[in-house]
Parts: C-alpha cells; structure tokens; sequence
C-alpha cells in the first residue's frame, strides 16, 4: 500500500517528509502496534538513534521477547547477518 501526502499538506503543517515519518513511528510504537526496530526502519532510523528521541520525549521503551522474535524475523528476512 503506498500513502500519498501532498507537499501542499506538509507546506500547512509546516512539517517535513522526514519528520512526519517519525512522528508516525513514534505514534504506532507509543500505542503498540509496532515494535522498536520496525519503528526505527520506517522513521529512517537506527535503533540506538530513534531510542535516543524516545528518551528525550520521555516516552518509554516496550521492548518484550515478541518485539525481538518480530525484529529478528524481519532483519533476517532483510538478510541482516
């Protein structure tokens, strides 16, 4: 599924592509429906970095055993060795 969001929309929310995209990956993560790594991917992150700005927001890091069996899978699927 692609989203398209014009750059009219980014120019009245005054908010670039990039931090719209974290702001979405920290959104989802904040309500559990995606994990860290997946978070971090989608933001254009690393892991270490997107934890960082959680910190600074305060915002907590869930990280549980499902969260790492999903990551695992998805950076074995990404051939991440």
């Amino acid at each position: 599924m692609s989203l398209v969001i014009s750059d009219e929309f980014l120019k009245t929310a005054q908010i670039s592509e990039t931090d719209l995209k974290l702001e979405i990956a920290i959104l989802l993560f904040q309500q559990e429906k995606i994990t860290l790594g997946t978070a971090s991917q989608f933001a254009g992150t690393n892991q270490f970095e997107f934890t960082r700005i959680l910190g600074r927001r305060k915002i907590s890091i869930h990280y549980g055993i499902e969260e790492f069996r999903q990551d695992l899978k998805m950076l074995e699927e990404n051939n991440w060795r």
